[in-house]
């Protein structure tokens, strides 16, 4: 079981979510623009045990979840820093930047935030069809996504990519965390095997994102582990070694030691002078 439901409401979650995520593979760019939140309803609709739902989180819990986001943030960010978040969801973590930085745009694909917030004079959202963001190329020094890049059609990551490096200055950088394959599945086919069926459409590597984003014209992509990054190309290297190494082990082996190793893949990539 999982928290407080039962293995019977996990099957349920499970062949719902199977469903329309075969609904969104299936489908065209043109109809992604309107599919995702329509299914994204149907599903909190028909599944009302779902975890984000049911879950209340405490201003303790809301504050520690931020402090964890912020870690991966906070060695890029300046006074002048012209900050974007993807997919911001409730705009804690948005706010929160938005006292350090100049500026805060946060791109979703709608409103999640609660009634009664009072934004930051230096923040704005902008809600969007999730492909054409209308924003000046080379405006933004850092950009921003947490658990974001799992849940994009396989067909529109290299859309989002391109998205990106357009908006960046050269030298601007995009800093993301997505679950990491070996340790996967991080939805919830992972309670009924191994293949990705429902709403996480992709999980990467860090091998796989750094090749991803080097095709995008990110000219250096370091790796961050535990909130510090990397810095030397020699320890970015050892650490793929070491994740080639371990994607080298048999498939249960493999996910054990991921399980310490590799929950997620956490990158600063950097922009070159060519998007």
């Amino acid at each position: 079981m999982h928290a407080t439901r039962s293995r019977e409401q996990l099957r349920e979650h499970f062949e719902v979510e199977r469903e329309l995520a075969a609904r969104l593979r299936a489908s065209t760019r043109a109809e992604r623009t309107a599919l995702y939140g329509v299914l994204y309803q149907e599903l909190f609709e028909r599944v009302p045990h779902h975890p984000r739902l049911t879950r209340r989180d405490t201003p303790e819990a809301s504050r520690r979840s931020v402090a964890v986001r912020m870690r991966l943030l906070e060695h890029v960010l300046t006074p002048e820093t012209r900050f974007l978040e993807f997919a911001p969801g409730d705009c804690r973590l948005a706010y929160e930047v938005a006292k350090r930085v100049r500026t805060v745009v946060a791109a979703d694909i709608s409103d999640q935030r609660a009634q009664d917030d009072t934004a930051p004079a230096n923040f704005d959202l902008v809600v969007y069809d999730g492909y054409s963001l209308d924003l000046e190329p080379n405006s933004v020094d850092v950009a921003f996504s947490y658990q974001f890049l799992e849940h994009l059609h396989p067909e529109d990551v290299d859309a989002h990519m391109e998205m990106a490096a357009r908006l960046l200055r050269p030298g601007g950088v995009y800093v993301f965390d997505t679950p990491h394959r070996y340790s996967g599945p991080h939805d919830v086919s992972r309670f009924f095997g191994d293949t990705l069926e429902c709403f996480h459409f992709q999980e990467w590597t860090f091998r796989e994102m750094r090749i991803l984003l080097e095709r995008h014209g990110f000219a250096r992509c370091t790796a961050l582990r535990r909130g510090t990054a990397l810095e030397s190309r020699w320890a970015n290297a050892a650490h793929e070694g070491v994740e080639r190494a371990v994607g080298m082990l048999p498939r249960r082996l493999r996910k054990a030691v991921s399980d310490r190793l590799f929950q997620s893949v956490s990158m600063v990539a950097t922009r070159g002078d060519h998007p």
